[in-house]
């Protein structure tokens, strides 16, 4: 847990760590590199946490709403934020600096994830899945434009595959699109804004700064939009245990996620959280009486190879680098 606290390779705001492992590369000493198995369960802990919070989001639905559930969600974030941070000493590292670009990164987390709540409930859990692992691309395409980073050939061509994987998910013009599906694909581009700041604001700021004004502000605008209505919904004894596993198992996949990329490159950890799409498809046929599409599942697939392309590229790239700085000092 205080790797979590304390590192900035992966924000645990419930979400957003798995595009940031997506992206990143992580360099490994050869012990840690020896270690794929112990990796590959950590990520196994990663994927089915988040299948459990999107089961725990759709059963949630019937009765509280999306910004109910972030509400609630957020305000046991604090909790767990504050009590982690004082056990680590990192409480200190709190600070005001950057709060614009901590409201910006918010307003887009917090409208990405209200749209993904949104869908969890309304499409099939195979197609939203194929949508959020859509977010890396998302990043590539608005980072040479947000973060003044190059858009290579390879780059260019990882987006273009992964986003016409995209349209055979969405299947536009069809009665498959709909309302969820749009709320499906559009979270990926919140979920990308927010990423993107996050990248800026980890320059400075340490993950406790980021993840205590995460929790707050979300918190701020659950009370604002839950109030907009004037029809607020407390958790019940039903609902309780699904705001309590959205919460908890957000936070445990990120540790999760954290943990594996001490064991293994992400070269290697990113492509295990592929496994989550066939989990998904399990519980929605098993539980859900959801069915198989084939354009779905190709679509992700396409999505996916485009993800692993970029991540795989970027880890070639990392290491030429480290090792022509490496030979530059040998020189010297």
């Amino acid at each position: 847990m205080a790797g979590w606290v304390a590192g900035n390779s992966a924000d645990a705001d419930y979400l957003l760590s798995l595009q940031v492992v997506r992206s990143a590369v992580f360099t490994m000493t050869d012990k840690t590199r020896s270690q794929p198995l112990r990796a590959a369960c950590w990520m196994l802990g990663a994927v089915v946490s988040f299948a459990a919070m999107a089961v725990a989001g759709r059963e949630m639905a019937h009765e509280l709403d999306t910004f109910e559930i972030m509400l609630y969600r957020s305000l046991l974030g604090i909790v767990i934020v504050l009590a982690v941070a004082k056990w680590a000493g990192t409480l200190s590292e709190i600070n005001r600096r950057h709060m614009k670009l901590h409201v910006l990164r918010n307003l887009s987390h917090f409208t990405g994830q209200n749209l993904w709540f949104y869908a969890v409930a309304l499409v099939p859990f195979a197609q939203l899945a194929a949508f959020e692992f859509s977010t890396p691309l998302w990043v590539a395409v608005l980072a040479p434009f947000l973060l003044s980073e190059r858009m290579s050939k390879t780059r260019l061509g990882a987006a273009l595959l992964g986003f016409a994987g995209i349209l055979l998910v969405a299947q536009p013009g069809t009665l498959i699109f709909g309302p969820g599906t749009l709320a499906a694909a559009l979270c990926a581009i919140g979920f990308a804004g927010a990423y993107i700041c996050t990248k800026l604001l980890a320059r400075t700021e340490s993950t406790t700064c980021i993840l205590f004004w995460l929790t707050l502000i979300q918190a701020v605008l659950g009370v604002v939009f839950v109030c907009w209505d004037g029809d607020v919904m407390l958790p019940g004894w039903t609902t309780l245990p699904g705001v309590i596993v959205v919460g908890i198992a957000g936070l445990f996949a990120h540790f999760c996620i954290t943990t594996a990329l001490q064991f293994a490159p992400a070269v290697m950890v990113s492509p295990l959280d592929f496994i989550r799409l066939p989990l998904m498809v399990l519980i929605g046929l098993l539980f859900y009486n959801e069915g198989l599409d084939g354009w779905v599942l190709l679509g992700a697939l396409l999505v996916m190879g485009g993800n692993f392309l970029n991540v795989y590229t970027e880890h070639r790239l990392s290491k030429a680098a480290m090792q022509a700085t490496a030979e530059q000092g040998h020189d010297n």
